[in-house]
C-alpha cells in the first residue's frame, strides 16, 4: 500500500514524511509479520528525494524500558543505514538534557537531520517561559538543526499560540521552528493559519482522507488557506491531489475510515487523553459494558495526572495516566489496583515526575511488595545480557527486535511468506471476489463481461 503510492509523494515537494516509530515498527511485526527494517529500505529507495522521518521517544526503543546507550546507538545506526535521514527526538518529559544525548548519538552515528520537541501541554507548570527556556538550550546545541512544537493533543489555541511561536523564535537565533497539532478538537487548521505569520517554517499536515480526526489538518485545506493569507507553499498540487485520490480508493476498497473534522470539546483540557488512545478507551469500555463511565474517567484521569506531578499526556505518560484512571473509576477504592508502570513511574524509571507528587499516593503505591520486585528489576536494557539471550548468529536487526519484543512474534514474521510489492486498490473488489469463490467448490464456473473484455474461470477437478 505504501509503495503503491510512495513515487507520487516523491513528487509532492514534503520537507520530509513523517514515516515511522519504534511502535509502528512493532506493529508491522506483531500484526502484519512485515520487516520493519525492510519497509524503511523499500520506502527509502521508492522516495530518494523526500527524507524519511523517525520519531524517537528518547533512549528506548518498543520497550517503555530505558535502553542502555549502547543498544539505542545500534538501532540508530540500523535506522539510518536503512535510509532514515530525519529525527524526530523528543522527551515525555521534555527534558532537553535527554534530546541532546539523543541528538549526539545520532550524530556521531552518521545520522541526518535532528528535529527536536518542545511536546506542548496545558499545565500550572508549563507556561511560555517554561518552553523558551528549552528552546534556548536547543538554539545553543549544533547538534540540533529544527525545532518543532509537539502538540499531541491538539490543545494549542490561537490566542496560546501568539505568545507561545514569538517567545520561542527569539530564543531559537534562527533555526526554523515547526508546529505539530492534531484536530482532536477541531483547534489545529485555526493555529496553522495563525502561526504561519508569526514564525513557524513548516506545518505538519496530512493528505486527504487521512486528515482532520485525531490526525492533523489537511494538507490541501491547509495550503490554500494559507496561500489565500498571501503565504507561498512550494508543492505539487496535482501530485498532492493524485496521493489523496489513492488513500480514498484504499479506504473505499479496505472499508476503512475517513479522517472528518472534530467538534470543538471544552471538556478535552480537563483530561488531554490523545485522540487514539481515547478510542481504545471507549471502546474497551464499551466491551465490558462500562461505557457509560467514560465522564467519570475523564474527571479521575485529571486528578491522577495532578496527583502523579503533572506528567504531560502523551505516550507512556497518558497511558499510565488513563490506565490508573479506569482502574479507580471501576474499582471500589481508588488505587486498590495499581498497574506496574505506574508503579515504575514513582519509582524513577521513566525520569523524574515534572511537579510535585502526591506523597500519600506515591507512600502507598510503593509500599506494595510488588513496588519492591519492580525496584529490583534492572534499570536498563543492557545490551551485553540481551546478546547473551539472543540466539547465536542472528544479524543486528533481528537481534535488536527479539531483544524487545516476544520471540514468538520474530519467529512468526521471519516464517511468513514474501510480502507483495504491489497494490492497486481498484483491483480489491475483484480479488476479494475470487477469494470468495475459490472457497466454494460448489461453483464449478464464472464469467466476468464488460465491454471489450470477457473472462472465463473454470475450476478443474
Amino acid at each position: 500500500m505504501m509503495l503503491g503510492i510512495a513515487p507520487v509523494m516523491d513528487r509532492v515537494g514534503f520537507l520530509a514524511v513523517d514515516f515511522t516509530t519504534s511502535t509502528h515498527m512493532a506493529v508491522a511485526v506483531r500484526f502484519h509479520k512485515e520487516n520493519p527494517w525492510e519497509r524503511i529500505r523499500l520506502m527509502a529507495e521508492a522516495m530518494p528525494r523526500t527524507p524519511l522521518s523517525f520519531l524517537t521517544t528518547g533512549m528506548r526503543f518498543i520497550s517503555w524500558e530505558r535502553a542502555s546507550d549502547e543498544f539505542m546507538r545500534l538501532t540508530f545506526r540500523l535506522l539510518i543505514r536503512n535510509g532514515i535521514r530525519r529525527f524526530q527526538a523528543m522527551d515525555p518529559m521534555n527534558d532537553a538534557s535527554a534530546v541532546l544525548n539523543v541528538a549526539r548519538t545520532i550524530a556521531e552515528e552518521g545520522g541526518g537531520s535532528v528535529v527536536a520537541a518542545l511536546v506542548y501541554t496545558i499545565s500550572p507548570l508549563n507556561d511560555d517561559a517554561y518552553y523558551a527556556e528549552r528552546a534556548a538550550l536547543f538554539a545553543a546545541s549544533p547538534l540540533i538543526d529544527r525545532v518543532y512544537i509537539k502538540d499531541p493533543g491538539g490543545l494549542l489555541t490561537v490566542d496560546r499560540a501568539r505568545t507561545l511561536v514569538p517567545a520561542l523564535v527569539a530564543r531559537l537565533g534562527g533555526k526554523a521552528l515547526e508546529l505539530h497539532s492534531h484536530c482532536t478538537i477541531g483547534l489545529a487548521p485555526f493555529s496553522y493559519v495563525a502561526t504561519a505569520g508569526l514564525g513557524i517554517a513548516a506545518v505538519h499536515t496530512a493528505a486527504g482522507p487521512l486528515g482532520g480526526g485525531s490526525s492533523q489538518p489537511v494538507a490541501e485545506h491547509t495550503a490554500a488557506n494559507l496561500r489565500s493569507l498571501g503565504h507561498t507553499i512550494d508543492i505539487d498540487d496535482a501530485s498532492l491531489a493524485e496521493m489523496s485520490a489513492y488513500f480514498e480508493a484504499l479506504a473505499s476498497a479496505e472499508g476503512l475510515p475517513r479522517g472528518a473534522p472534530s467538534e470543538y470539546d471544552e471538556s478535552y483540557f480537563m483530561h488531554q487523553i490523545p485522540g487514539g488512545m481515547l478510542t481504545t478507551m471507549k471502546r474497551q469500555l464499551a466491551e465490558i459494558r462500562q461505557l457509560d463511565k467514560l465522564p467519570a474517567v475523564f474527571e479521575e484521569a485529571a486528578r491522577v495526572r495532578a496527583e502523579l506531578g503533572f506528567p504531560i499526556m502523551v505516550t507512556p505518560f497518558s497511558q499510565i495516566v488513563g490506565t490508573q484512571a479506569v482502574m479507580n473509576v471501576l474499582s471500589d477504592e481508588r488505587y486498590a489496583n495499581v498497574p506496574d508502570e505506574v508503579m515504575r513511574y514513582l519509582l524513577g524509571r521513566f525520569g523524574s515526575p515534572p511537579g510535585i507528587v502526591d506523597e500519600t499516593i506515591r507512600d502507598r503505591v510503593l509500599s506494595r511488595p510488588r513496588a519492591k520486585e519492580l525496584s529490583e528489576e534492572p534499570s536498563m536494557l543492557d545490551i551485553g545480557e540481551l546478546r547473551r539471550r539472543a540466539p547465536e548468529n542472528i544479524g543486528d536487526e533481528e537481534f535488536v527486535l527479539r531483544a524487545v519484543m516476544p520471540a514468538g512474534q520474530v519467529d512468526a514474521m521471519l516464517a511468513a511468506p514474501p510480502v507483495r510489492r504491489s497494490y492497486e486498490p481498484a483491483a480489491r473488489p475483484v480479488m476479494a471476489l475470487l477469494r470468495e469463490l475459490t472457497l466454494r467448490p460448489n461453483v464449478g464456473y464464472v464469467r466476468f463481461e464488460k465491454p471489450d473484455f470477457v473472462l472465463e474461470l473454470k475450476r478443474f477437478r
